[in-house]
């Protein structure tokens, strides 16, 4: 298994569009109405924003390939990029996203050691994600690599409002 990890360029934003579409769509149309994912999909991922945020200093794109396919991507922001105010120490994950059909092969686990890699290299002391209630994959996973649920904010999925837990780990 070769396992390759990224960074993005601007030069990505069509694949990281493509990417972002097919594992949102994937990890949450069954659980959400058709309109408000297609509303949100075209918000959030749009040629436009993507580029936007592939061009600021304080946010980063991951792409990880498996045997040359890409599969899967990471978002992290520092500073005023993240989505929480939660203080210059941190590093958050704002998005992690491997396909469907290559879940449960280690690859968000190399993507969440990539993220702490970076994390200490830029001295931040914890990093902090935001994960859906309802994902309990997600949540298992991130409880098993040490992560603990410090709090929940609001996520909005078109018009409804949904609980995403916001969860930390220490790095030092």
């Amino acid at each position: 298994m070769n396992i390759e990890i990224r960074k993005c360029s601007i030069e990505d934003s069509h694949k990281l569009q493509e990417i972002s579409y097919e594992t949102f769509k994937e990890t949450f149309e069954n659980q959400n109405s058709e309109e408000n994912i297609n509303n949100y999909l075209d918000s959030a991922f749009n040629l436009e924003q993507l580029k936007k945020e592939l061009l600021n200093s304080c946010s980063q794109f991951f792409f990880i390939y498996l045997n040359t396919k890409l599969v899967g991507y990471l978002k992290l922001n520092v500073n005023n990029a993240q989505t929480e105010d939660m203080g210059y120490e941190y590093l958050e994950i704002e998005r992690i996203y491997i396909k469907r059909e290559y879940q449960n092969n280690g690859l968000g686990k190399h993507l969440l050691n990539k993220a702490i890699d970076i994390a200490i290299n830029d001295n931040k002391k914890k990093i902090w994600l935001g994960v859906w209630e309802k994902n309990k994959n997600a949540i298992d996973f991130y409880n098993k690599m040490g992560f603990v649920q410090i709090g929940s904010h609001s996520f909005y999925m078109g018009d409804e409002k949904q609980t995403d837990f916001i969860m930390s780990k220490t790095l030092v």
